[in-house]
């Protein structure tokens, strides 16, 4: 479906250039991410530029609402599906710059090179597992990618449960005991991997899904119930 629908929407050249800034958004998140992720553990700048490459996300964002808003006004065959999902996932991909944003700043309140303790095994396994799946749907996206797609998907329920299970843990004060700050610094940095991760689950199934089904398991044979 994909595939047909990004044929379809490339025969209008703002059209195209929508589904391109799109890109440029995700790949700027994604490189934002990393950074983000380096300030926390003291293997980047702490100075960096957060809020303007923000502002530059943003930015795109409302060029690609202008561009589709353009397209179904003067198209004289409107592709309104493919229009309103990529409406609709430039919206999870300005999220993922705000919490990018939140990780900068939870970077400046802490004094040292953030560790997880007894649960740093764990939390740099999301950590890693999200920084991959930055690096698997841009391709995905690209190249209108089912595979990889359903994939992306399935990970992200592997991050959700993993989280999840430490933020148990935490709460309930099995783990981290002995330092309050780690354990608040550790809950909102799983929260927001967990929240990134799910943004790029919802990108991924507008590959596989129609409109009204992006951001849900894939509904082999869907029909709109």
């Amino acid at each position: 479906m994909w595939k047909e629908l990004r044929l379809l929407f490339q025969r209008e050249s703002l059209c195209d250039e929508a589904f391109n800034a799109a890109l440029v958004m995700l790949e700027a998140s994604a490189s934002m991410f990393r950074d983000a992720v380096a300030s926390l553990r003291r293997e980047g700048s702490l100075e960096l530029d957060i809020y303007e490459r923000d502002r530059q996300i943003n930015k795109y964002e409302r060029d690609v609402r202008r561009k589709i808003v353009t397209h179904l006004a003067i198209s004289t065959s409107p592709d309104t599906n493919m229009g309103l999902i990529l409406t609709a996932i430039v919206i999870d991909i300005e999220r993922i710059g705000d919490i990018t944003k939140n990780i900068v700043e939870l970077a400046a309140d802490i004094e040292q090179a953030f560790t997880g303790g007894e649960i740093e095994a764990e939390i740099a396994s999301v950590e890693t597992t999200v920084t991959q799946m930055f690096d698997k749907i841009v391709p995905a996206l690209r190249n209108g990618d089912v595979d990889l797609a359903r994939e992306i998907y399935e990970v992200h329920e592997g991050v959700a449960g993993t989280v999840e299970e430490n933020l148990q843990r935490l709460v309930t004060g099995q783990v981290l005991t002995d330092d309050s700050a780690v354990a608040a610094t550790a809950t909102l940095y799983l929260r927001y991997l967990k929240r990134i991760s799910a943004h790029l689950k919802n990108v991924a199934t507008s590959i596989v899904n129609p409109y009204y089904r992006i951001g849900f398991r894939e509904k082999p044979g869907d029909e709109e119930e």
